[in-house]
C-alpha cells in the first residue's frame, strides 16, 4: 500500500464511490470492537433488506461504495473513497495531466462551490469564476449530492460537451456549454512587465519544481536586473507538499517552511529551507505574493512561510483557509485496478505557529479584485487631461495612465513593487 501526501481541495477529477478496508495496525492494537461488529451486522441487514425489497433491483457494489464514502466524507469534506477510475484521475491530477473541465470545486451546505477555475482550461475560457455554484449538470440538479458524486457528472471522454448551470452573486443562474478536454495546464508560468517579473503558480503538481525553474530562467534572460518579483497564487488550489516547500525554499535562505502534526509521529514532520544556487540569485529580491479567496491549502502554506519569515509583501484578500494535510492510499482488492483512499492525516501550521484552518492567511495589504469606485467629487472635477487642446507631454503620456493593466490586483503589486524602498520594505518589516 503507497501513500502520498497532498493537500488540496477537492479537484474536479474526482469520481463517487466507496470501498472498505481495514487497516492491519488497527487489527494488532485493539481488541475485538463489540459494539463496532454489532453495528457491521446491522449493516449487513439493512444491505439485505435492501435487495430484497427496494422497487427495482439494486447494485449491491454502489450501494456498498455509497455507504462507505458516506462514512469518510463524514470526517471532513477532504477525506473520501476514490473508485479505480477515481483514483487513477487523481494520479493524472498530481502528474499534472487528466481529462475534464479544469474545476476546482469543494461543497458548501449541500451546493457544489467552484474553488476556482484553472488557468487556460475549458472553464477558465468560459469565464467561471471562483465563488460561483454549481447547481445542474446537463439539466440534472446536483444539489445535495456529494462533491464526488456531482463531479462524476461532470466527468466525460475529452471532446464531449457538458452544460453546467451556475448561480453567482447578483446574478440570475444561467447555464455554460463547455467542452470537455485532456487538461494539461502548465503549473508555472512568467512574464515581464517593465523591469519586474510577475510568476504564476497555479498548482502544486508533480511538474511544479521544474516547471518554476524554467519560469526563473526564463524571466533571468529576459532581464537579468530584474528589479522586483510578483508571485501569483491567485486561485491556486494547492496539492502536493514537497512542491509547495520547494517554491517557498526558492525565497529563502534558511529556517522553518511549514510543519505538520498528526496524531503518530510519522504524520508530524518539519520542513526547513536549504541553501543553494537558487536562494543566492532570489534571496534579496522584492517580492510580492499576490492571494485571493481561491488561494488555498499548499498555497497557503507558501504564501504563509513567505509572510512569517518577513520574506514578502502578502497582498490581495483573505485566502481559503485550508489548514489539512490528506494523505493518498492506493488499496487493492477492487478489481483489477486499485482504489484509493483520500484521508485527512495531520493539520499544518505556519513558521510562526499559526494553524490558518477555517481562517486563511490575511494580507499585509487587503486590494479586492476591482479598484474602488471613483468619489462623487472625483468623477465630477475636470482635469488637465480632460481639458481640448491641452498642452501635451512632451515625454508623452504616463504609461500608469495609458497603458494600466486589467489586472488592478496585480497592477498594484506591481506599484508596491516600484515604491519598494518607501512602501514595501516597512510592511515586511512591520
Amino acid at each position: 500500500m503507497r501513500k502520498y501526501l497532498l493537500i488540496g481541495v477537492s479537484a474536479f477529477v474526482l469520481g463517487a464511490g466507496a470501498m472498505a478496508y481495514v487497516s492491519p495496525i488497527a487489527q494488532a492494537n485493539n481488541a475485538p470492537k463489540t459494539k463496532t461488529y454489532k453495528m457491521l451486522e446491522l449493516f449487513g441487514d439493512v444491505l439485505g433488506t435492501v435487495e430484497d425489497q427496494y422497487v427495482t433491483e439494486v447494485d449491491d457494489k454502489k450501494l456498498i461504495e455509497a455507504a462507505l464514502d458516506g462514512m469518510l466524507t463524514s470526517l471532513d469534506p477532504h477525506s473520501g473513497y476514490l473508485s479505480p477510475d477515481s483514483y487513477e484521475d487523481m494520479q493524472d491530477t498530481t502528474r499534472g495531466e487528466y481529462g475534464g473541465l479544469g474545476i476546482e470545486v469543494t461543497s458548501e451546505d449541500g451546493v457544489v462551490k467552484v474553488i476556482s477555475p484553472m488557468d487556460g482550461t475549458p472553464a477558465s475560457r468560459a469565464g467561471i469564476q471562483a465563488g460561483d455554484y454549481i447547481t445542474a449538470v446537463n439539466g440534472q440538479s446536483v444539489l445535495g449530492l456529494t462533491v464526488n458524486e456531482a463531479v462524476k457528472q461532470m466527468r466525460g471522454a475529452a471532446g464531449e460537451a457538458v452544460t453546467l448551470t451556475i448561480a453567482r452573486e447578483k446574478t440570475d443562474p444561467f447555464d455554460v456549454k463547455l467542452v470537455r478536454e485532456v487538461i494539461k495546464p502548465k503549473s508555472a508560468t512568467a512574464k515581464m512587465e517593465g523591469d519586474y517579473g510577475v510568476l504564476r503558480v497555479s498548482a502544486f503538481n508533480e511538474k511544479t519544481t521544474d516547471e518554476t525553474q524554467a519560469a526563473f530562467e526564463q524571466l533571468k534572460a529576459k532581464n537579468p536586473k530584474m528589479k522586483g518579483l510578483v508571485l501569483d497564487l491567485r486561485n491556486n488550489p494547492g496539492g502536493l507538499v514537497d512542491q509547495a516547500v520547494y517554491v517557498a525554499d526558492a525565497f529563502l535562505k534558511q529556517g522553518a517552511i511549514v510543519l505538520t502534526r498528526g496524531r503518530t509521529d510519522s504524520e508530524s514532520s518539519r520542513y526547513d529551507a536549504k541553501p543553494d544556487d537558487l536562494d543566492a540569485k532570489l534571496a534579496s529580491v522584492p517580492l510580492v505574493v499576490l492571494v485571493n479567496g481561491g488561494t488555498a491549502s499548499a498555497a497557503e502554506i507558501v504564501a504563509g512561510a513567505l509572510q512569517d519569515h518577513g520574506r514578502a509583501v502578502v497582498l490581495g484578500t483573505q485566502t481559503f483557509g485550508k489548514g489539512s494535510v490528506q494523505s493518498l492510499f492506493d488499496v487493492d482488492g477492487c478489481g483489477p485496478k486499485p482504489c484509493g483512499l483520500k484521508i485527512t492525516v495531520a493539520r499544518y501550521y505556519t513558521p510562526s505557529g499559526r494553524s490558518i484552518q477555517g481562517q486563511g492567511i490575511t494580507p499585509n495589504i487587503v486590494v479586492e479584485a476591482t479598484a474602488p469606485p471613483a468619489e462623487a467629487g472625483d468623477a465630477e472635477t475636470p482635469r488637465e487631461r480632460d481639458l481640448q487642446k491641452r498642452l501635451r507631454n512632451e515625454q508623452g503620456d504616463r504609461a500608469a495612465e495609458a497603458k494600466r493593466l486589467d489586472d488592478y490586483q496585480l497592477q498594484m503589486a506591481l506599484d508596491y513593487l516600484k515604491s519598494w524602498s518607501v512602501v514595501a520594505k516597512q510592511m515586511v518589516k512591520g
